[in-house]
């Protein structure tokens, strides 16, 4: 299937274990385009607009001291920023999602992020934990004939084991050996349990929170879901979300790109950007999956890792949700058709969360914004998975350069903690 069908609405299957899971890391991080793709000159890098460094800076230091958060968020917060949770006690959640950073790695270097054992890599690049509360529970919608929702690139954590996608991803990456590699939840629980804020969890959850260590973890999840959950994660204050609300004017650039937003480039087709029927401003994401043709990222350290955690070695290829599809027993031609592709992503906050794509391969939204454009016409690598590739949506946008430029000073509206006294 090369587009998709959509009626304009916003349209699950275990948590899978073992092997396949480490190799869809949490973490991120940032890497250089190899030479030779284009867009990697030095002109394509020039965004034809300077940061928003007013929205930038204050996203750096909007940080979680002073907020109203109840007693489980609080707790959630806690776990959340906590480092001993780790096998080397040097890893959090906040490690790969800091809160100055848009919710991702703040370390820019890589593509992916290192684990707690030093020289361990997973493949992917650390999506954003902003606005990730709103991505609905996995399902196939058999109108539209699309998968939709659920967390991790690939949607494995589904809601179907927690009845929630954001409990059922919390307990992921505590357990994956190549990010914070504990050995099993009830580890994390007694960590829990030695720690100052335990008393915290028997207020939360009762006395007899660490009787059952299995049961803790589960806790542990659905109380970093809880902070997760804030407003902190979702404060829906970017300089678009001020015009939304007729506070503030975009400028003539800005303008432009969102016309090309919604018309020329088709960025749009997925990620919505119209408020709702209900008045609530859009999250960027319709939350399904698609296959863009991104090239495989030969600095991605995953490639180096020894045949414990990838087998295939130079020959890994991603396959994101049809790998999926196939460790739940699928049937080959159901998982087939979904080879290379991942979930769409929120594109709140994309300005400072680089790298880009699920390999991290583009470290500028011009680059990314020039694949879209000229994937097809220009000499860009192979796709690291060559089926289900989107030859609908993006590939011959026929863009200006000067059109690119727009539609990247338009993005840069959507970061968090812009202040109208800049207007």
């Amino acid at each position: 299937m090369n587009g998709k069908l959509r009626n304009g609405k916003l349209r699950g299957v275990i948590l899978s274990v073992g092997a396949v899971l480490f190799l869809a890391n949490c973490g991120g991080g940032g890497t250089s385009l190899p030479g030779g793709y284009p867009g990697a000159s030095d002109q394509n890098r020039s965004d034809n607009s300077g940061p928003d460094t007013n929205a930038t800076d204050q996203n750096a230091s909007t940080q979680t001291a002073g907020a109203q958060l109840s007693k489980k968020e609080e707790l959630g917060k806690k776990i959340f920023f906590d480092t001993t949770l780790s096998a080397n006690e040097n890893m959090s959640c906040a490690s790969c999602h800091a809160p100055g950073s848009g919710f991702v790695d703040p370390d820019s270097d890589l593509p992916v992020s290192e684990g707690s054992f030093p020289g361990l890599f997973g493949n992917r690049n650390a999506p954003t934990a902003a606005y990730a509360s709103f991505v609905p529970h996995f399902h196939y919608d058999a109108n539209e004939s699309l998968y939709i929702g659920g967390l991790f690139l690939d949607g494995r954590a589904t809601g179907d084991v927690n009845r929630s996608a954001l409990v059922d991803q919390a307990q992921g990456p505590f357990l994956n050996p190549v990010e914070m590699a504990m050995p099993d939840g009830a580890a994390v629980a007694r960590k829990v349990q030695d720690a100052t804020y335990a008393p915290m969890m028997k207020e939360v959850y009762g006395e007899n929170v660490f009787d059952d260590l299995n049961q803790t973890y589960i806790k542990i999840a659905e109380a970093i879901a809880a902070f997760e959950s804030t407003k902190l994660f979702h404060p829906f204050d970017s300089k678009y979300d001020h015009f939304l609300n007729g506070d503030v004017n975009l400028t003539d650039q800005e303008m432009r790109g969102l016309t090309l937003f919604k018309g020329k480039a088709k960025c749009s087709e997925c990620h919505i950007a119209d408020v709702a029927d209900d008045g609530s401003h859009p999250l960027f994401t319709d939350f399904t999956y698609d296959n863009l043709g991104v090239p495989a990222n030969p600095e991605n350290p995953f490639y180096d890792l020894n045949a414990t955690f990838n087998p295939d070695g130079l020959n890994f290829k991603d396959k994101g949700l049809g790998a999926f599809l196939k460790s739940q027993g699928e049937s080959s031609t159901v998982y087939r058709a979904e080879y290379g592709k991942f979930r769409v992503p929120t594109l709140r906050n994309i300005a400072i969360t680089g790298p880009y794509m699920h390999n991290g391969v583009f470290k500028t939204l011009r680059e990314v914004v020039s694949f879209y454009n000229t994937r097809d016409v220009r000499n860009w690598p192979q796709p690291e998975e060559v089926r289900n590739v989107n030859s609908d949506e993006l590939g011959n946008l026929g863009l200006t350069e000067q059109e690119v430029g727009d539609i990247v000073a338009f993005l840069k509206t959507l970061t968090d903690g812009y202040s109208t006294a800049q207007k």
